[in-house]
C-alpha cells in the first residue's frame, strides 16, 4: 500500500490526474529517506530540506505538513504493509497540481508516500567501477542542488552506465568539473586530505553528505575541504567513494586503469553503521 494524498491505498488503486504537473513538466520534487525499525534516519535534516525545496519552486505548502505529520504518515506506512525488515526506504514524491501549460495557474500540491523493504546496514561492495560521462552536463546554481522530478542527466548515464557493463557514472558540470555520482555526493582522498565539490558546484545537497563531512571533521587523521574536482584529479587520488542514505558510503574500485584503497570509506562506513544501527 501507499499513502496518496492522506489516503491508503493500494498500489494498483494508486491513481493521479493525467495531465498533473509532475508528468506533464517535472514540476515536483521527492525526498528519500532510510529509516531503522520504522524510524527515519535524520529526519529532521529531510523534512527542512523537502521544506525548502518546496519553497524554492514557489509551491504552496500546506498547512498539515509539520514535521509530526510526515512521522505519523511513516509509521502509518510501515504498520499498513506490515514489511518483515528493520531496514527499510521511505520516498515522499510532491507535485504541483494539473494547471497551466509553463506557468501554472496552481500552486496547491499532492503527494505520495511510498516504503519498501532494505536487506541490510551500510556494506562494503568489493566491486565499483565507474567512468565519466561526458553525453551531456549537470546545471550549475541553486536547482541542481535539488531533488526535482527532473533528473535527465541521471537517467541518461545509467542508461549509458548499463549499456557499457559500469557500475557507475561520475557526473560533470558545466565548468567540466566532476561533481558527483548518478546517485550520490563524490569524496576523493589523496593523503590525509578528502575533497568533496561545493555546493555551489550544482551537486545535490545531500543529507549523508552532510553527515559525512561533519564526521570527517570531528577526526583527527583526516583534513576535509568543499573545493572543485577535476577529471584530472581522480587518477591521482588514493580513494573515491560517494554517499547517499541508502547506501551509505560506497567505495569506488576501478576508474579506468587505476585501483583504488578503502580505508577510510571502511572507517566512516563502520561509525555510521555503529551509529545508526546499534
Amino acid at each position: 500500500m501507499i499513502l496518496l494524498n492522506d489516503q491508503l491505498v493500494e498500489n494498483e488503486q494508486a491513481h493521479i490526474a493525467y495531465n498533473n504537473r509532475g508528468t506533464y513538466y517535472g514540476d515536483g520534487v521527492f525526498e528519500t529517506m532510510r529509516c531503522y525499525k520504522g524510524i527515519a534516519i535524520f529526519y529532521e535534516s529531510h523534512y527542512f530540506r523537502l521544506m525548502s525545496s518546496m519553497r524554492i519552486l514557489r509551491m504552496e505548502i500546506p498547512d498539515s505538513f509539520t514535521p509530526e505529520f510526515f512521522e505519523e504518515q511513516i509509521k502509518e506506512l510501515h504498520e499498513a504493509n506490515e514489511l518483515n525488515s528493520d531496514h527499510t526506504r521511505i520516498r515522499i514524491t510532491v507535485w504541483r497540481n494539473q494547471g497551466g501549460l509553463y506557468t501554472p495557474t496552481d500552486s496547491t500540491v499532492s503527494y505520495s508516500m511510498e516504503v519498501s523493504s532494505l536487506s541490510h546496514v551500510f556494506e562494503h561492495i568489493a566491486t565499483n567501477e565507474v567512468e565519466l560521462f561526458k553525453d551531456h552536463l549537470l546545471p550549475l546554481g541553486m536547482l541542481g542542488t535539488l531533488k526535482t522530478a527532473t533528473k535527465t542527466v541521471n537517467i541518461l548515464a545509467g542508461i549509458y552506465k548499463t549499456e557499457n557493463d559500469y557500475d557507475d557514472m561520475l557526473l560533470l558540470n558545466q565548468n567540466k568539473m566532476v561533481v558527483e555520482s548518478i546517485s550520490g555526493n563524490l569524496f576523493l582522498r589523496s593523503g590525509n586530505i578528502i575533497k568533496t565539490p561545493p555546493i555551489t558546484d550544482g551537486c545535490l545537497n545531500g543529507i549523508m553528505r552532510g553527515q559525512v563531512i561533519a564526521q570527517l571533521k570531528r577526526m583527527l587523521n583526516y583534513q576535509v575541504v568543499e573545493e572543485s574536482i577535476t577529471p584530472f584529479e581522480l587518477q591521482r587520488a588514493d580513494e573515491m567513494f560517494s554517499t547517499n542514505v541508502i547506501q551509505g558510503i560506497k567505495s569506488i574500485s576501478k576508474y579506468r586503469k587505476k585501483e583504488y584503497e578503502t580505508s577510510a570509506a571502511d572507517e566512516l562506513r563502520e561509525f555510521f553503521n555503529q551509529k545508526l544501527f546499534s
